[in-house]
């Protein structure tokens, strides 16, 4: 059996995790948390970063520092996570979704200003599969009608757009180190780029109080001073996140080579019209955070998903457009004309990726995939 992800795994993590639980501070900015905050900062040049118990938590706590209240709207993708609309919603926000781009699968940076109304607050594009999205035109549509950009760069880490990495160009970026992404620690991280926002992200994060400024000797006593919660990524998960990091390169170049090994096999099965392999925009550096492709319809995506798992192979469709689901009637509307996000979203099949996958496994997957279209449209 293939399995469609293994969280990665270098050599360090289960070394730190112990060096961790034998620390005197594992609950939370411990020894491993400050030298992933250290990293972060380097790294993507950002104002503040602030690991915290997941990426969801990081989207809460950026719609507090917005101060997004009840009846205000807030623009995004329907293609997205749950996360992306509900730490909005939580707030009391309306959800004003627009169509996706069907060569990225990214928010269609031309339908943003059409849905802009007086109760506009923010705009949360979703860089899919860690593809950025059109940020210059997104930021200047913000700036012009003054409103707040937050990048949920879930899936965007090692990434970026016109070399600046995704999550560093908007008011505030969101990232995720769930089990399926590149790096790992089940956690997320909080990106600052707006310095006025950063005390405030350090109060909410600890529980609404002013202890990080206490820790600092900037205040005699610490207290209640803001709304909050307990957001703190404890320190044994922070100490697993850095055996990845220091590996990042290493496993960005690993997936790197994995994901043009299926482009390269699948290329021909594209030419010949069977299936449509992802674009990467010429602005834009990928990290593999998964390779997937596109088929004639939801039919198709079935029965090719079947193939697979008979054959072995864990291969999965992706998100149920929001707008289309339950909550995203009740608490959401969709602007304009849904061209792609639904047609799209039913053809998408995501293939195995993860550190370390076996050259072996993806000729397996890629030779299944042809054998696949060899029997059906011959």
């Amino acid at each position: 059996m293939i399995l469609f992800n293994k969280p990665p795994f270098t050599s360090n993590e289960e070394k730190y995790v112990l060096a961790s639980m034998k620390s005197s501070k594992i609950s939370g900015d411990g020894e491993f948390t400050k030298r992933c905050h250290e990293w972060f900062v380097t790294k993507l040049g950002c104002s503040k970063a602030l690991l915290t118990t997941s990426c969801t938590h990081a989207l809460e706590i950026a719609a507090i520092l917005l101060d997004i209240q009840e009846g205000d709207e807030v623009i995004m993708p329907s293609y997205t996570f749950v996360s992306t609309a509900n730490a909005f919603v939580l707030r009391g926000a309306k959800i004003v979704f627009v169509d996706i781009r069907p060569d990225t699968m990214n928010i269609d940076e031309t339908l943003i200003e059409a849905a802009i109304t007086n109760k506009t607050k923010a705009i949360v594009p979703v860089h899919y599969a860690g593809v950025g999205c059109e940020m210059d035109v997104i930021m200047d549509i913000a700036n012009r009608h003054g409103l707040f950009v937050v990048e949920d760069a879930a899936q965007g880490m090692m990434s970026t757009y016109k070399e600046r990495p995704l999550g560093t160009i908007g008011h505030i970026g969101a990232y995720s180190f769930h089990e399926t992404k590149n790096y790992t620690s089940e956690g997320g991280l909080l990106v600052i780029n707006d310095a006025r926002f950063t005390q405030r992200a350090e109060i909410i994060r600890e529980k609404g109080t002013n202890r990080s400024l206490f820790f600092r000797g900037m205040v005699d006593k610490y207290s209640w001073v803001d709304l909050g919660s307990s957001y703190l990524m404890n320190d044994m998960s922070a100490a697993y996140l850095w055996g990845n990091l220091e590996k990042a390169d290493e496993i960005n170049s690993n997936r790197l080579n994995s994901w043009q090994k299926y482009y390269d096999g699948l290329k021909e099965l594209e030419e010949k019209g069977f299936l449509e392999l992802p674009k990467i925009p010429t602005e834009c550096v990928q990290n593999a955070h998964m390779f997937y492709l596109k088929v004639k319809d939801l039919k198709e995506r079935t029965k090719l998903l079947e193939h697979l798992k008979e054959n072995g192979i864990l291969a999965v469709f992706h998100y149920v457009p929001l707008h289309s689901a339950p909550a995203g009637l009740k608490f959401g509307r969709f602007e304009g004309m849904d061209e792609f996000t639904t047609s799209e979203s039913e053809r998408l099949i995501r293939l195995p990726m993860y550190y370390q996958l076996l050259e072996n496994d993806i000729f397996i997957i890629v030779s299944n995939i042809k054998k696949y279209f060899q029997g059906t449209h011959l």
